[in-house]
């Protein structure tokens, strides 16, 4: 019998296969990190063909640091940083060009031209997105006007598009001699293309940004039983694993994190940060700048939906301090130097270093730091990059709450910057509700190997999940009403300040 449910994690920075047993735990692990290329400032690129070969080192990687089989695995799982796309040559499994990451900001010109003809929402009734650089469709659309092969091969029916999972299971599956071609509801959500109540790709969608359908995935379950093919993770024939489910990583977090009751909301500190909230099987199309988004489809259930506001930069904040500035020389170091002082000192960093995600929506906008005195030094610095993580979250909620209906009681909170102590004291003072950090903080990708285990009856259901979940810490507001107020105040202050900066 197999023992195990393995699940990739391919993210913005590192690829990551994890294996699980019964109860959710991480038996062994490997990971690898892949290069950020930015050809121009704003743009980010990855090189496909790198993480593929990743892929396949950690797979093979975390089964020999745990000395497990591939015949041990019932089923693989996916999940990947969203909007990511790549275009790629079906009959060779080579790509047109680089994989525009979703942090780019190269289509800011073709997203002004649908604003200007309808707006920033004009498409937002129909697929839960506003028109932003963020999403996949403007980033297909820039790779067959510029790459005229890509152009060509997809008028011919031989180019596939994809984001990050479609790329995996297509090469996990067999890439050029068959590997299937799909992506799951959730990651379709986010390419400005699929309508959310159909889950279909929308003509329509495809005729405003000339894009051929046929090269675009199948679009499935999260967790599908009817699995996408089998994979050979030691190759030759030492096993054939279902590959059969598939999540973008903040809604494998959801998952994760067993929010599966409408109004269980999550927050993933991750390059960015995430927050999603759990609406039930109904989308809310919302009026506050967030976005409407598939949470999951498990089987033959009905898809849920949830609420999302999406922060562009939250941890890379703190990599950019170390890398660019050297005021640190691990990420890990930002607590104790943030510990030195007791506030900010008057001073307010926004990192919208590509412009303002959720619930703003300026790609214009450009990083500023505020309220520098010469009191300031590093430390309050220090202080200010963990507070603009906390500060954006607290502008997602504000937002959330009014598109729901709902007031937030409690933040579930994961991902690497919820080790940091010192953040989660900050988040629960200016939200002033508990912040409750699982056992399990890889919750990403323990999503993934729930979907993925569903699917095959490794386990039986969301209720037997639910049974795993457990808490490690909470942290609640020590701050006085009128001091939490009043930083949120010069926090927006701030934000105004960045506004306009591009022409």
């Amino acid at each position: 019998m197999t023992s195990y449910i393995g699940a990739v994690d391919q993210g913005t920075t590192s690829t990551r296969f994890s294996i699980f047993d019964k109860t959710g735990r991480i038996v062994a692990w490997d990971q690898k990190e892949h290069r950020q290329i930015f050809p121009k400032p704003g743009w980010v690129e990855h090189d496909p063909e790198e993480i593929w070969r990743n892929t396949q080192d950690v797979i093979k990687g975390a089964l020999a640091k745990g000395g497990i089989s591939g015949r041990d695995i019932a089923a693989i799982g996916i999940t990947n940083q969203r909007e990511t796309t790549v275009v790629w040559d079906k009959r060779t499994g080579k790509p047109f060009y680089n994989a525009i990451v979703w942090q780019c900001t190269r289509t800011h010109e073709i997203c002004r031209k649908l604003i200007a003809d309808g707006g920033t929402d004009r498409f937002r009734e129909k697929t839960g997105l506003p028109v932003a650089i963020y999403f996949s469709g403007p980033k297909i659309s820039w790779i067959l006007d510029q790459v005229p092969e890509a152009r060509k091969a997809a008028l011919e029916g031989n180019a596939l598009f994809g984001t990050m999972d479609s790329w995996i299971i297509w090469q996990l599956t067999g890439g050029p001699d068959g590997g299937a071609h799909v992506t799951d509801v959730t990651n379709a959500s986010r390419t400005l293309l699929m309508d959310l109540k159909t889950l279909s790709w929308d003509p329509g969608m495809l005729a405003v940004l000339n894009i051929p359908h046929p090269m675009l995935p199948k679009i499935v379950p999260s967790s599908d039983e009817h699995y996408w093919g089998l994979t050979d993770p030691l190759g030759p024939l030492s096993a054939a694993v279902p590959v059969c489910a598939a999540l973008g990583d903040q809604q494998a977090a959801l998952v994760g994190q067993t929010c599966f009751t409408p109004g269980e909301a999550k927050n993933t500190y991750g390059t960015g940060a995430f927050l999603l909230m759990n609406t039930g099987e109904f989308p809310i199309v919302s009026r506050h700048g967030l976005i409407t988004t598939v949470a999951y489809q498990l089987g033959s259930e009905k898809p849920c939906y949830c609420l999302e506001g999406s922060i562009s930069i939250s941890g890379a904040l703190v990599q950019w301090m170390r890398d660019n500035l050297g005021l640190i020389s691990t990420s890990a170091e930002i607590e104790d130097l943030a510990g030195t002082v007791a506030d900010c000192g008057g001073v307010y960093f926004v990192p919208a270093f590509s412009g303002l995600f959720a619930p703003y929506w300026r790609s214009d906008a450009r990083g500023v730091i505020a309220g520098l005195t010469q009191y300031a030094h590093k430390g309050h610095l220090a202080r200010a990059v963990l507070e603009a993580a906390a500060y954006q979250v607290r502008d997602i909620v504000e937002a959330m709450e009014k598109d729901s209906g709902v007031k937030l009681t409690q933040l579930k909170v994961d991902g690497g910057m919820t080790a940091n102590a010192l953040l989660m004291q900050i988040q629960a003072d200016i939200l002033n509700v508990p912040v409750i950090r699982p056992a399990v903080t890889e919750t990403t990708i323990l999503g993934a190997a729930y979907a993925a285990g569903l699917a095959v009856g490794f386990w039986n259901g969301k209720n037997e999940l639910c049974q795993y979940w457990s808490v490690d810490r909470v942290w609640n507001s020590k701050k006085a009403e009128s001091e939490r107020e009043s930083g949120y105040l010069q926090w927006k202050k701030a934000v105004s300040r960045t506004l306009d900066w591009v022409d």
